[in-house]
């Protein structure tokens, strides 16, 4: 099969699309024939060096989610067969023509839904629904701030948000991301930094936001704290903004804040397949029907074969919404 594979550390031109052999599904496993595939930011570090594959994944083929077709089953699975669509999030390997997911965390595509969109569901939605609603609790009538907002973690928080009856504040550097985050359902949008978000989420929620999802980590993280009310929760799901922060404890504990830390990837099986059914459950039916609560938003698809293209791509920043891969 073609897999794309991290040849060295290194920028984009590390990445060489090469024929390797064909993975075989093992018990309660499939083997999926992946038509789209979706990058994260994870997929930049681990291209770096910075971010090694989890026990039992592909060490130097990247591709977190993907949606493709069964084309065969390990022993014992009950839940698919061959032909079945399906979409999911994997620890590693999605970037191929043939990747394998377990039975119990892969998840039935949106019916009649493209490839190209449900490849941008499952790691950008359910990271999301873990981290705001299974991890940060929020429910409806509260409030929700994320910084970064205009990201695939922050678009489906904002959408998921919404769906639950919640209302979201978010921040974006770029005028026409926070455009387009208000078309998904952002209430209140704030075009300039972390800090700016954090003074604009105690002015329009009172006491402050119930939840701050941040995205990027580094100093933006302790910025975020400050848009907390009493007894509020940060949840963090991302470092591209660095691994360090300082933080005011004074403010933590007269608070009584919780800050959680919190990531699908290397998660113990177990954990992984609780999310996803989960998800399946209470998420995939919003994104069915004529009228869907939750839209997967993608902002370029390229071909497989212009993967470095795709990576350069999401460096950049420009983006709204997820980088997809196409196949073919």
């Amino acid at each position: 099969m073609r897999a794309v594979v991290i040849t060295k550390p290194g920028g984009p031109e590390v990445l060489e699309l090469r024929e390797v052999p064909d993975p075989t599904p093992g018990k309660g496993e499939l083997l999926v024939r992946v038509e789209a595939s979706a990058l994260n930011r994870a997929d930049l570090l681990q291209r770096r060096g910075m971010y090694p594959a989890p026990p039992g994944a592909p060490k130097d083929i990247p591709g977190l989610e993907l949606a493709g077709t069964v084309v065969a089953c390990g022993e014992g699975v009950t839940r698919f067969v061959p032909g079945d669509e399906v979409m999911g999030v994997v620890g590693g390997g999605a970037c191929a023509d043939l990747a394998i997911i377990h039975e119990r965390e892969a998840i039935r595509r949106p019916k009649g839904m493209p490839a190209t969109v449900a490849a941008a569901i499952p790691e950008a939605f359910m990271t999301a629904f873990d981290a705001v609603v299974l991890q940060g609790g929020l429910a409806s009538g509260q409030w929700l701030a994320v910084d970064a907002v205009a990201s695939g973690v922050g678009t489906a928080a904002i959408q998921i948000a919404r769906a639950i009856g919640a209302r979201s504040v978010g921040s974006t550097r770029t005028e026409h991301k926070l455009e387009r985050a208000f078309s998904l359902g952002l209430d209140v949008g704030v075009h300039g930094t972390t800090a700016d978000l954090a003074k604009r989420a105690r002015e329009v929620s009172g006491a402050g936001v119930h939840v701050g999802l941040a995205l990027v980590g580094g100093q933006p993280l302790a910025e975020l704290v400050g848009a907390l009310r009493p007894r509020g929760t940060v949840v963090l799901v991302g470092l591209m903004a660095g691994a360090k922060a300082e933080l005011n404890l004074v403010t933590v504990l007269q608070k009584r804040l919780h800050i959680i830390g919190t990531v699908l990837r290397s998660r113990p099986l177990e954990e992984k397949i609780a999310v996803a059914r989960a998800f399946e459950d209470r998420v995939a039916p919003l994104f069915e029907g004529e009228a869907p609560s939750l839209r997967p938003v993608v902002d370029h698809v390229f071909p497989l074969e212009a993967v470095a293209d795709a990576h350069a791509a999401l460096e950049d920043n420009a983006n709204v919404g997820k980088i997809v891969l196409f196949h073919g």
